[in-house]
Formats: C-alpha cells, structure tokens, sequence
C-alpha cells in the first residue's frame, strides 16, 4: 500500500494510525500541502485533496473509501465491533464532517503554530500562501465562525468523553476493549489539535478522560510509522504506470448501482460536494452502492483506475 500525504494532514492521521492498529507495512509519498500537486494529480486527474491511497495503478481518494479498502484487503483486527457497524459507521461520517470542520474552526486561532520552525519572512510567506490555497479550495464553503466552531468543538468533545465514560471505557475506546473505525474517525481532528496547534489544546483540560484516550490512538501512529518505508513521487507514479488496474474490489456485491441514468462506459465527472471542487473526468467502469470508479490515462501514470466514495462526490456526464 502506498499512502500519498503530508506529515501535518489529519486526515493522514487516521490512515497512519490504522496502519498502525492492523500492522500493515505500507509506503510513504511525501506530497506538497498546497498546490500545485502535479505528481500526485497524475494519478486522480484533478482531485487535491490528501491522503490518497494508491495499490498499483488502482488509487483510492477520501479516508471514507480507505478505510473500507484497507478493512477489506486486511479484515483483523476489524475496525466493527459486533453488532455495531451502523453506528460506528455513522459517528465517522459525523467526526469527519462536523467534528473535524469544528476542530479547524477552534484550531487556526492559532495556524502560525503551523510554520513556528521557519524564519519569521518564511513563516509569512508560508503562511499567506496556505491561507491562500486553503481559500481557494475551500471556495464558497460555509464555515463556523471560531467562536462558534470552540463552543461546539467543546461540546463534541465532552460527548467522545461521555461515551468513553458511560460505557464504562475510560480506560477503552468508545465502543469497548478495542477500537473501532469511529475512534480513528474522532481521534484525528484531536490529533491535530493536541499536536500541531498545542496553545490550543487546553479545550481538553475540562474532560479527563480524552487525553489517555488520545494517548493510546497515538500508541498506534507511532506503530504506524515504525511500518513505514519511504517512495519518492516519481517511483510511486512509475508503479502505477507499470501495473494494471484490477477489477473493482467487491466492497458489496452489486457492481451498478444506477441513480444517475448514466451506462457504464460513458465519460463522467465526479466533483466533491463540499471543497476541493476540481473534477476528475474518466470512463465510468463501476458504480457501486458505495463507490464510483473511472478509468483513465495519464501519460505519466498509464492507465488507471481512481475510485471514490458516493457519499460527500457527485457523478455526472462529462461536458
């Protein structure tokens, strides 16, 4: 498995922590944090956003569908506990939508933490051009203001809280002795606070048991890393280039799942509904009741298959 990130992304984070909680040996693509990203967009069209996850000339964009990838590729440990899929899947949905866009709300009243290791004209520089890249990707995007963002990030917090308590797993995870994918789901927003913007991270004094239950999500990033082996972007893409894409993996059973009207074969675009708007365009192979897959070809990374999750992506005739 090849993991395309950055070292500051949350989203990473989870991934990187999965890794860790499977024991997956994987590679590491260290991408640029902000445009341009031609590497790594030789692979997805035009899709930005990180991590990817690439399997030979298949690449796998938003955590949603890596999760589901990874879980199916390496079933144990499992991410569900008994019994509790739907409502494991359904606090991830939320931690990585609402929780994590009120964690970044709360966080960058302190987003110089982010470049404090630069030279003051570097840290402005770098911090006008994040800025910068993250208004455009973010383009008309509602978002809280941070006050609000604190005050809600506060109450989300003490709920992860609550459930860790009243279940009786202060000393666990939130669904009982062993993590679930709703862990890896509320811990990266955390993550980020606690590590990449600590003046910050006094939002958790008020709720004693979100900090040992943070310790032991890191204990699996740092398992994580220990598996890590690094690629440069150019071997990564040679890879691709040189492999050929497999069927769609049987993530359920149906292969076309048709809501759009649109036949397999027919050049489609699929677009995130929220930010990172840029549209990928490709040959429709799969549509899946949980995923869309495209063909296409880059003469950098050959031809490929990208596949996204239906939830949060839109699919539509290409113009």
């Amino acid at each position: 498995m090849i993991l395309h990130h950055y070292p500051n992304s949350p989203f990473a984070e989870k991934i990187r922590a999965l890794f860790g909680y499977k024991g997956i040996a994987w590679q590491s693509v260290v991408q640029p944090d902000i445009m341009p990203k031609a590497d790594l967009q030789a692979l997805t069209g035009a899709y930005r956003r990180i991590p990817v996850l690439q399997i030979g000339a298949d690449v796998y964009c938003d955590t949603a569908l890596i999760v589901q990838v990874i879980e199916a590729l390496h079933p144990t440990p499992s991410i569900y506990s008994a019994g509790r899929s739907g409502a494991t899947d359904t606090i991830a949905q939320w931690a990585d939508d609402t929780l994590f866009w009120a964690a970044m709300g709360h966080n960058f009243k302190g987003a110089a933490a982010l470049f404090a290791d630069l030279a003051p004209e570097q840290a402005a520089s770098k911090g006008k051009a994040f800025a910068d890249d993250r208004a455009a990707m973010f383009g008309g995007m509602a978002r809280q203001r941070p006050n609000d963002a604190t005050g809600a990030y506060k109450l989300y917090i003490k709920r992860i809280a609550d459930m860790l308590e009243e279940t009786g797993n202060s000393q666990g995870f939130l669904f009982g002795a062993a993590p679930t994918l709703a862990d890896f789901a509320c811990y990266h927003p955390l993550w980020f606070t606690l590590n990449r913007v600590p003046q910050r991270a006094g939002i958790f004094d008020a709720t004693p048991a979100i900090r040992p239950w943070l310790d032991r999500m890191q204990a699996y990033s740092a398992a994580g890393k220990a598996l890590r082996t690094d690629l440069s972007p150019q071997a990564a893409l040679d890879i691709a280039f040189n492999s050929q894409p497999l069927a769609p993996l049987a993530l359920n059973d149906a292969i076309f799942s048709n809501e759009h009207g649109i036949a397999l074969g027919t050049q489609v675009a699929i677009t995130a509904e929220k930010f990172g708007l840029e549209a990928t365009v490709g040959e429709l192979v799969a549509a899946t009741p949980t995923c869309f897959t495209l063909r296409r070809s880059d003469a950098r990374a050959g031809t490929v298959h990208v596949h996204f999750p239906r939830l949060g992506f839109s699919l539509k005739r290409a113009e």
